[in-house]
């Protein structure tokens, strides 16, 4: 398979070939068009110069109107379809996109800044939309018309022909060639230094408070500032080349008209010199993308490597060729469990053992840093393990697939994320089809029913982005609302009260182990507040588990 980035991006334009073709052949009519108005017009004007019948000239007249007409609709339909294609393609490449880094995370994607990863899913794919609108009909309308010209002019002498073609060759592939060479390094710094400008700004605006309280607000807009420069530095360079292209078309566009008439003049009759040069210079409409097109090939390539780059990336954790059926007995075993990120590196944990029946409620106490998170995120798929086994319903974890063990396991931590909507679809989240009435047994549970009614909006109160509306206590109440609305046999809770005051923390614990009876709890904690109410109590000490 070619790796190729850009011929990849090509292929993804496939199953959108009708939509191009229809594009295609829409420009061809439109080029065609402007082609027959100015050749029409040219020789209505020559021919009444002479006087002739108005019979003669009546069909010309009607032309002249017709092309006129047909032009602009042509051009509008063109437009439509290249555009209509063009962004549906655009859709799905970002859909495409994301379901290829969807099962990354969060494994493969701790590494990148925010910032950069939505560089990619935004600016990355919108860039592309010049290749596909500049760079796969344009080329083709440019070739048709081109050898239309060069039959129509063939018909009047083939040296005429021949010195429109030498033109329209020169506009078609020496021009592009230019500026592809003249912006291909400018378009892939333009990309990377826009990637890392809109990394530095997601960065800031996430830390803008710990900016201003350290008084680093100057050397961050520094930054800033210098990171824009770079950027406008690049576009100043493409735009130059930009406008050197357009500049030398237009000089092409006037040298083939005299060329054509120079070489006209002595071999065709004179009432259709105009003809001749001024179509020749309608057809010189259909070479301008073409440069523009090449002008971008930098950026485009770029853009392409740096999508490829991501989704091509492995998945850490893969489903198995033969999943095991989902567990109906969900007890939990763990033996002799090690794990380090990676081979060289000291281990997280090491042998590791903890067995979990079905409704046992069981505490791990740690320190940060100890591997709490980690084993949590073992547990749910999120990273693979080498040495020990993780049993569930008495089959090895690796055994089922990702989705059904995500079906077992609710988690709440201490950062659960609430997104910029909703009471309700923040809580609907865990159970997409649940209705309203069990979306509000799930929030008496959590105790949060009654504070959710005495918001003027209830519970179509939007949160603000990451719950920033609701209290720390009351994030983590529409949190475990959500979990519970999940009703999973074992839930896991990661820190889970870890950022509040001592008093929420207690409440919202007493209300997760009441509303949790009959069900497994495996907590992973610091602190000590309530664990009297648990079954068991381990201890992660030196990378072990110790009860």
């Amino acid at each position: 398979m070619n790796r190729d980035p850009l011929w990849r991006v090509l292929r993804l334009a496939l199953p959108f070939w009708r939509g191009m073709a229809l594009a295609t052949l829409l420009g061809v009519l439109t080029i065609a068009s402007s082609v027959s108005l100015m050749a029409t017009s040219a020789w209505l004007i020559s021919r009444a110069a002479q006087q002739p019948s108005i019979a003669e000239l009546s069909v010309a007249v009607v032309g002249v109107r017709f092309f006129g007409i047909a032009r602009g609709v042509f051009r509008y339909l063109e437009r439509l379809v290249s555009h209509e294609t063009t962004f549906r393609l655009l859709a799905h490449l970002r859909v495409a996109f994301y379901r290829a880094i969807e099962p990354l995370a969060p494994a493969r994607l701790v590494s990148l800044r925010s910032g950069d990863l939505l560089s990619r899913v935004i600016d990355d794919i919108e860039s592309l939309q010049n290749l596909y609108l500049r760079a796969v009909a344009p080329p083709l309308t440019a070739l048709v018309v081109a050898l239309l010209l060069t039959v129509f002019l063939n018909l009047f002498d083939p040296l005429v022909a021949l010195v429109a073609l030498v033109f329209m060759l020169a506009a078609g592939i020496f021009i592009p060639l230019l500026a592809w060479w003249g912006n291909a390094r400018a378009g892939r710094e333009r990309v990377a230094v826009r990637a890392e400008l809109n990394a530095t700004l997601v960065d800031y605006i996430q830390g803008m408070a710990e900016t201003l309280v350290y008084g680093q607000t100057p050397a961050q807009v520094g930054k800033i500032a210098a990171l824009s420069q770079g950027l406008a530095t690049q576009e100043t360079r493409i735009a130059r080349f930009d406008a050197l292209q357009v500049a030398l078309t237009v000089f092409l566009t006037n040298g083939a008209a005299l060329a054509v008439l120079a070489a006209a003049v002595p071999r065709i009759d004179g009432v259709y010199l105009a003809t001749v040069a001024l179509a020749t210079i309608a057809v010189f409409e259909a070479f301008l993308p073409l440069a523009q097109a090449a002008a971008h090939l930098g950026a485009n390539t770029q853009a392409s490597r740096r999508l490829f780059a991501l989704a091509d990336l492995p998945p850490i954790v893969t489903d198995p060729v033969s999943p095991a059926p989902f567990p109906e007995h969900p007890a939990l075993e763990i033996r002799e469990l090690s794990f380090r990120y990676a081979a060289g590196e000291p281990p997280v944990f090491e042998a590791v053992a903890l067995a979990l029946q079905p409704g046992e409620r069981v505490a791990i106490l740690g320190e940060s840093g100890a591997g709490k998170s980690t084993l949590v995120n073992i547990l749910l798929r999120f990273w693979d393990y080498e040495t020990g086994d993780i049993l569930l319903g008495g089959r090895d974890l690796r055994d089922y697939r990702q989705a059904d063990i995500r079906e077992v396991f609710g988690v709440m931590t201490q950062r659960t994320h609430l997104f910029n909507t909703t009471i309700r679809e923040n809580i609907r989240i865990a159970r997409t089809g649940a209705t309203q009435e069990a979306i509000e047994v799930a929030a008496r549970q959590a105790q949060i029913h009654d504070f959710i009614l005495s918001l003027p909006e209830g519970y179509d109160t939007f949160v603000g982005e990451d719950g920033s509306q609701l209290s720390g206590g009351e994030r983590q109440r529409v949190a475990l609302a959500r979990v519970l609305l999940k009703n999973t046999p074992i839930l896991i809770l990661d820190e889970a009260t870890a950022n509040l005051d001592p008093i929420t923390e207690r409440s919202v614990l007493e209300t997760i182990l009441q509303s949790t009876v009959g069900r497994s709890l495996l907590i992973f904690t610091h602190r000590r507040v309530l664990l009297d109410q648990v079954d068991r109590v381990y201890h992660i000490h030196q990378r072990r588990l110790l009860p």
